[in-house]
């Protein structure tokens, strides 16, 4: 398996690289506020950079499509802040003391301006798109924002319940992560194209890539995701997670061990049954199918890409598809 590193997605930015580094000054201003505090905060959040995945995929389609533009920068703004704010609040809902490396927002200044931080984000995102008449892109981020929402909430429903299929998997998986992304690669594209069918073939590609994201996302935590002592952490599995490959195997398993599976998990798997449920996963299939999942809809976002003119950046956006489906942290 390859083993994608920062290195990785640096080449996968090479044709975009003079956009993103006007890009950093453009978000930046987008924060400012007459109000200290929140520009305290936004330098805070500027420390925090993380690998800029959502406005990489906003440069890389709108050129991909045609020429960046202004818009486009907005466009990659409207997504990084919206993103942001998500973040804040996810922070603020999980009780998360850290983000990439550095103590959060609620950990620093407490819940209260953690969520209104969250709020003026969210606020600056829609004036930004109003104030330029970017009404697309506000319909589009605005549509991701409820997607998310919903997709959010049917987890915690099915989670109380422990009772999701597949089909209700993806569905969560391409509304709380897909969504975003195909927004991201969408606006991307408008920015740079009045086509709709090729913005529509976009949006496709994002969403079908997003989805590709969070299977192997998923996996990681029965192949990546290790303590230090190298044995599986299982994090999803203590926070009663059904993802899909034991969704799978507990579809295509024995009847007793899925009864048993379901068990440990209602009643909060501790670390000694997370390596049986671990076996058990594995032995019906439930990794290996989850892996050829990630791989059909990998396939799906490579010929959503098919169309279009080659490009470094068409060149770029196949490669992110490989650096998603493969990767290992």
């Amino acid at each position: 398996m390859k083993d994608f590193t920062t290195a990785s997605l640096n080449n996968i930015k090479a044709p975009i690289e003079t956009e993103l580094k006007e890009f950093g000054a453009f978000f930046r201003e987008s924060m400012r506020s007459r109000v200290g505090l929140i520009d305290l905060i936004a330098r805070y959040i500027v420390r925090q950079k993380g690998k800029r995945v959502r406005p990489i995929l906003v440069f890389l389609s709108a050129k991909a499509c045609g020429e960046v533009r202004d818009s486009t920068y907005r466009a990659a703004t409207l997504v990084e802040i919206l993103h942001t704010a998500t973040l804040i609040h996810d922070d603020v809902v999980d009780d998360a003391d850290t983000r990439r490396g550095l103590a959060s927002i609620n950990a620093v200044w407490k819940n209260k301006v953690a969520v209104l931080m969250g709020d003026y984000l969210l606020s600056r995102g829609l004036l930004l798109s109003l104030e330029n008449d970017d009404h697309y892109f506000l319909r589009c981020t605005s549509n991701a924002v409820k997607r998310m929402s919903e997709g959010e909430l049917l987890q915690i429903q099915k989670s109380r319940q422990l009772n999701i299929d597949e089909e209700t998997y993806l569905k969560i998986i391409a509304d709380k992560t897909a969504s975003l992304l195909s927004t991201c690669t969408e606006i991307g594209a408008a920015s740079t194209t009045q086509d709709p069918e090729r913005r529509r073939q976009m949006r496709d590609f994002g969403e079908h890539v997003g989805i590709a994201f969070q299977i192997r996302d998923d996996l990681l935590d029965y192949l990546g995701r290790r303590s230090v002592i190298g044995k599986p952490t299982g994090i999803d599995l203590k926070e009663k997670k059904l993802t899909l490959p034991l969704i799978h195997a507990l579809t295509h398993g024995s009847r007793s061990d899925a009864k048993q599976a379901i068990r440990i998990v209602k009643n909060g798997a501790k670390q000694k049954d997370i390596h049986w449920v671990m076996d058990f996963v594995k032995s019906a299939g439930g990794i290996d199918y989850a892996i050829d999942r990630a791989r059909n809809f990998s396939d799906l976002a490579r010929n959503d890409l098919s169309l279009l003119p080659d490009s470094p950046s068409k060149h770029a956006l196949l490669e992110f598809v490989d650096f998603v489906t493969e990767r290992e942290s």
